[in-house]
């Protein structure tokens, strides 16, 4: 049985870790740096930082940003947002990340990830969506990108598929309905997903409570959860520790790397 993973997702704006509820009305947390050490010091399993800006602003990535957190961690560390092409890439990466996010550019220019893939291996480049439901293509679920302020009529499904024959070898899935709403993850959504690829699948968007991740776990094949609002929103009534999910799950025989 494979291990499930939980990811802490920083959403950056000028250097600064940011929470949204639905892509909207961002609120400081803290210094990148300074959250990256104590997630890590947490045993979080992996780090996904997104420079949420980036592309609407039509910039380069926050690089400095990318080296001062990279310094802090020393797990899986995905880095995305503003990144245009292969050079692009080849600076998060040597900047100190494992992994790349590619999203709203990808869907302007699919070919991107097919060059990923090629120059740094499948296992190096993330397909990162955002989704929601509109009811208006096959599977009910829509692409937007810029932020989720931009509909692009694309089946999200069909997206998800193509990306993974281009190259992607993960795919991560944010759920615009559900972020930051702390109800719970979209189910439909990744059962929909999980039937239509296979490579690993994140879910993000909408955990509120250790329950929420025992549910994805067990009613879907769903490897890898962002957890982000659970561990430092400072919307929650509650803020939950690592070692608290973790704890959870393994009592609820979710196979989770424990804390030490």
């Amino acid at each position: 049985m494979l291990t499930k993973r939980l990811i802490a997702c920083f959403d950056i704006i000028d250097g600064r870790v940011t929470k949204a509820v639905q892509f909207k009305d961002n609120i400081d947390v803290a210094p990148a740096e300074e959250l990256a050490g104590a997630m890590y010091g947490a045993q979080i399993d992996e780090l996904i930082f997104y420079d949420i800006t980036a592309s609407a602003q039509k910039r380069a990535i926050d690089i400095e940003t990318v080296k001062k957190v990279a310094r802090r961690v020393f797990i899986p560390f995905t880095v995305g947002g503003g990144i245009r092409d292969v050079g692009d890439m080849y600076k998060v990466l040597e900047a100190g990340a494992e992994k790349i996010s590619v999203d709203s550019m990808a869907v302007r220019s699919p070919q991107i990830i097919c060059d990923g893939a090629k120059a740094f291996g499948s296992q190096c480049v993330v397909l990162s969506t955002q989704v929601k439901k509109t009811g208006k293509t096959p599977s009910g679920y829509e692409v937007f990108i810029d932020g989720a302020s931009f509909a692009t009529g694309m089946d999200a499904i069909e997206w998800i598929r193509r990306g993974q024959e281009l190259g992607a070898g993960e795919i991560c899935l944010n759920s615009i309905d559900n972020d930051g709403t702390l109800a719970g993850y979209d189910i439909e959504l990744m059962k929909l997903a999980e039937n239509a690829v296979r490579v690993p699948l994140i879910a993000s968007g909408g955990a509120g409570e250790p329950v929420h991740l025992r549910t994805l776990f067990t009613e879907t094949d769903t490897q890898a959860a962002i957890i982000s609002s659970m561990l430092y929103s400072p919307r929650m009534a509650k803020n939950y520790s690592v070692g608290e999910i973790k704890a959870y799950l393994i009592r609820e025989g979710v196979n989770v790397r424990p804390v030490d």
